[in-house]
């Protein structure tokens, strides 16, 4: 395990106070370590989680030579160049079982899709393709050539290699593949565990009667949403009040229980320090500066479990069992302006708890757009626009904001469904100008 500041001296030109995006993402790829516990599910229960080891194919697939199409099956040797080829039907080929007989040459077999070649027949003509007269069937010249619509032994899986991949998220269709080899449980990562909670005597939880100057916690629902979308099970510990003894209990209990920790509020210059305090007390914690907007400020590290096991904050104790890293909980400080929260969560934190999942499967690529407008920027900042993409009438995307840009209006981010990313050395953008988008779907 490396420390905060063994990392930090790995990272040419590490500057805490002025941060890339580009730096931000190399550092937490150092910092986090993927959880090591193998949960072995059925299939039903397996979807979205991770492989923790290769699925290796106990057969070839397909088993058999086999048909691609409902047809006519035959020995492709006999395909003669400008020549049609006439052939008697000698039996019928269904799927599921082996035909018996024998072919020779100018007899064909009439064959169902999926069905096993006869042996020494290796060439399929499409039933609508055949001109049928009694029991023989004609081919027309140069339509076929000896292989054609005929499916290998082995040419999706071969026996002894892998099927699917350790690091591997189960998709729908990965679920399908473990299913066509029989297989009814596969070995995954256990689900990462986050704890999260909101920081600050001006939240408010649900519920609770408006005063003047608090607002709503509208943080937590938009992480909760971005966590249950990854895959992970959290653990919600509502709002910490500005008070030193709370906000140690909550970290601790936190640590205690969960494999990283996500707060809002109370990493940003001029804010009380508790937070701040609290954190550089139970952990080896730094305080960033990123150069992006929105989301400035932000805090990551390490923090060690509760050393108490009493709390006044216990909530989801009964259900987690306690946490068996030695080595504390990875902390993700992010800032509390409700949009700032969820652009650092999708740029920095999902990428990191993805790592921790052990998954290795890249990123959704960033896409391009047509910008339908124009847009002001300075180099030297990373910038994440809230974006609605759409298709033009030539088929190319294209992209436009949505109303205010503001790091704490909401309403804007609810009516995107990408964020728009100017680069850190990239300037203003003229309309008609590509631009990078990161998508939504699947993520929030």
């Amino acid at each position: 395990m490396k420390s905060i500041a063994q990392i930090a001296a790995e990272l040419q030109g590490y500057d805490p106070q002025a941060l890339s995006a580009a730096d931000v993402l190399q550092f937490l790829s150092r910092l986090v370590e993927p959880v090591q516990e193998v949960v072995e599910l059925p299939l039903f229960e397996a979807l979205g989680r991770v492989l923790a080891a290769d699925v290796v194919s106990p057969f070839d697939v397909p088993p058999h030579d086999n048909s691609a199409m409902d047809g006519y099956a035959f020995a492709g040797a006999q395909l003669a160049a400008g020549t049609a080829l006439t052939l008697k039907v000698v039996g019928t080929a269904l799927a599921g079982k082996a035909w018996q007989g024998t072919v020779e040459a100018g007899e064909c077999v009439k064959i169902m899709t999926g069905a096993i070649m006869p042996a020494g027949l290796d060439t399929v003509v499409p039933q609508e393709f055949a001109s049928v007269q009694g029991d023989r069937i004609t081919l027309p010249a140069q339509l076929l050539s000896p292989g054609d619509n005929r499916r290998l032994r082995g040419e999706d899986l071969m026996q002894g290699r892998p099927a699917l991949s350790k690091g591997e998220p189960l998709t729908p269709a990965r679920l399908g593949l473990a299913a066509s080899l029989g297989l009814k449980t596969v070995a995954t990562r256990r689900p990462l565990r986050v704890a999260y909670f909101s920081t600050g005597d001006e939240i408010l939880s649900l519920g609770e009667a408006p005063r003047e100057g608090a607002v709503y916690d509208s943080n937590r629902y938009t992480v909760f949403g971005m966590l249950t979308r990854l895959g992970c099970e959290v653990i919600d510990m509502g709002v910490v009040r500005d008070d030193p003894a709370l906000l140690e209990a909550a970290f601790g209990n936190a640590a205690a229980q969960a494999d990283a920790i996500i707060t809002s509020g109370g990493v940003s210059v001029g804010e009380a320090d508790y937070t701040k305090a609290m954190m550089k007390k139970l952990g080896d914690v730094a305080f960033w500066k990123i150069a992006m907007r929105p989301g400035r400020p932000m805090a990551v590290g390490r923090i060690s479990q509760a050393k108490s096991a009493s709390s006044p904050i216990d909530a989801g104790e009964s259900r987690f069992q306690k946490n068996s890293n030695p080595n504390g909980a990875i902390l993700f400080g992010l800032p509390g302006n409700p949009v700032a929260v969820m652009v650092t969560f999708l740029a920095f934190v999902r990428p990191a708890l993805l790592q921790m999942m052990g998954n290795t499967a890249p990123a959704p690529p960033l896409l391009r757009a047509r910008s339908l407008e124009p847009m002001r920027k300075k180099p030297g900042r990373t910038e994440y626009q809230r974006g609605w993409v759409s298709t033009a009438a030539d088929g190319s995307l294209q992209v436009k904001t949505t109303g205010n840009q503001g790091s704490g209006v909401l309403s804007s981010m609810a009516q995107a469904n990408g964020l728009i990313v100017l680069h850190h050395a990239q300037g203003s953008v003229a309309v008609g100008e590509d631009v990078d988008v990161m998508m939504f779907e699947g993520a929030i």
